[in-house]
């Protein structure tokens, strides 16, 4: 029976490193013009972390004592004292330093070979700081391949598998590393029709190579087939109809072996195959005979889904037929009119309201969630805000907009506005008398939805009533 004292003995070569008795190496980390020095022992090097040991060895600068120094100019002093108190004491404490300082710690502690540490705060990240690694997500991910972070690509390519359209649908899609974009398509359960992929594999083989022609010929097409050899074996070619297989895959049926194509024709017509055939894709069916639905002029399901993800702070936008709200219409201006006490007799006083409006004469959406509602007949002017840390304001991805923009209350008390005839979301966005001209600006809520804070107009507006779905 072993007697194992190992948290002593960690603390004991912690005061070996803060009192730096005997060492014969000082690194020195940080700016070169404030470059901070660490006092440490080749001897713990040696074992504890080889490559800086190997550094240690190949150093030609010494100090007038003869130590031998190792500049890292690159490394901050914060992240090394993490590092150079794990290499001494195995001890790394996370308490209070920040997500980004964490992944830092992570980059370092791979270029240093320090592989337990490496594998540890990957698991770290994982567990405890999902939503920074969805928030952060193309940074984070094109770094997991790029370094070979197993267990962070991992667990990005299941979040892809399941919302595909996070990575296929970016605006770094054609920039994906070959082996980052195979790990994808390889998946038994990615959440994607075959036909689709197909699309998106062609996509990204030709934004590899700028010079194909529009009109390709036969040298364009040899180009294309070298440029997706990693990628085309693993799509399931014979999971895709007819139709698709004529429509998408025949222009390019160059870039395919004979034979693959040639059973690609034969599978058409129930013949036999000699072609390997991959399974088919494990397409995951929830909520059957459900089948989410919005009917709007403004809005399509796929910006409902999002706004109904922003209302419960989902860091990844519900899949369209999960959406767990039905959207119930109550006032559309070009229906119902656009004046005020349209708005008064429709609107008011509901709760959980979303509000959406296009902008004239351009691809903008822009709209607010209330999930109080108003009461414009509050007279009293002290009553005139009222307070709620839920509710936020918006701009939808749509036409030449790429990106939709979220803006939440960051000062509650300032939410919402109730004022008959206007409709206020503080004085962040507001509608005027006759509700066709708006302006926006910031003041309670974090972000500004537009470019400009001038007034402007709208072409409609739809106000629409937000209540759970029954049976999900």
């Amino acid at each position: 029976m072993a007697l194992n004292f190992y948290e002593n003995l960690s603390s004991d070569f912690i005061k070996l490193l803060e009192n730096g008795d005997e060492h014969n190496v000082i690194i020195e980390v940080g700016e070169s013009f404030i470059m901070q020095p660490f006092e440490v022992h080749s001897t713990v090097l040696c074992y504890r972390c080889p490559y800086l040991y190997d550094e240690f060895k190949k150093s030609t600068i010494s100090n007038d004592d003869n130590i031998k120094i190792i500049q890292k100019p690159q490394i901050s002093a914060k992240i090394f004292d993490i590092i150079i108190k794990y290499i001494y004491g195995a001890t790394v404490d996370l308490e209070n330093v920040e997500t980004s300082v964490i992944f830092d710690l992570l980059m370092t502690a791979n270029q240093f070979q320090l592989v337990e540490l490496t594998a540890r705060l990957q698991t770290f990240l994982i567990e405890n700081q999902s939503s920074w690694l969805k928030s952060n997500f193309s940074k984070i991910y094109n770094s997991s391949f790029r370094i070979q972070f197993k267990a962070l690509q991992n667990y990005y390519n299941d979040i892809i598998a399941k919302h595909p359209n996070l990575i296929f649908e970016s605006n770094d899609f054609n920039t994906l590393p070959e082996a980052t974009l195979v790990s994808i398509i390889q998946r038994n359960d990615l959440q994607l029709e075959e036909s689709k992929i197909w699309d998106y594999i062609i996509q990204w083989g030709i934004s590899q190579n700028k010079t194909l022609s529009s009109n390709a010929d036969g040298k364009d097409f040899q180009i294309l087939k070298n440029t997706l050899q990693q990628c085309l074996p693993h799509i399931r070619y014979f999971q895709i109809s007819n139709e698709n297989i004529m429509e998408k895959v025949f222009p390019y049926r160059q870039i395919l072996d004979e034979n693959l194509w040639a059973d690609i024709l034969k599978h058409s017509m129930s013949l036999t195959v000699t072609s390997t055939i991959l399974p088919p894709r494990e397409i995951f069916i929830t909520n059957c005979g459900y089948t989410f639905q919005i009917t709007s002029p403004i809005i399509n399901i796929e910006q409902a889904t999002e706004i109904a993800s922003w209302i419960d702070r989902k860091d990844i936008t519900y899949e369209i037929n999960n959406n767990p709200y039905e959207f119930k219409l109550l006032l559309r201006g070009s229906r119902d009119g656009f004046e005020s006490n349209v708005f008064r007799n429709l609107c008011d006083r509901k709760k959980n309201v979303v509000i959406v409006a296009k902008v004239k004469d351009t691809d903008e959406i822009i709209g607010g969630y209330n999930p109080i509602g108003w009461d414009s007949y509050l007279d009293n002017p002290n009553s005139q805000y009222s307070k709620t840390k839920d509710s936020f304001i918006f701009s939808l991805k749509n036409g030449n907009i790429k990106n939709s923009i979220l803006s939440r209350v960051k000062d509650s008390s300032k939410a919402i506005y109730n004022h008959f005839p206007a409709t206020f979301f503080g004085n962040d966005l507001h509608m005027n008398r006759n509700q066709t001209l708006y302006n926006c600006f910031v003041d309670g809520y974090k972000k500004l939805i537009r470019k400009q804070t001038s007034s402007f107009s709208i072409d409609d507006y739809e106000v629409f009533q937000i209540s759970e779905r029954k049976n999900i």
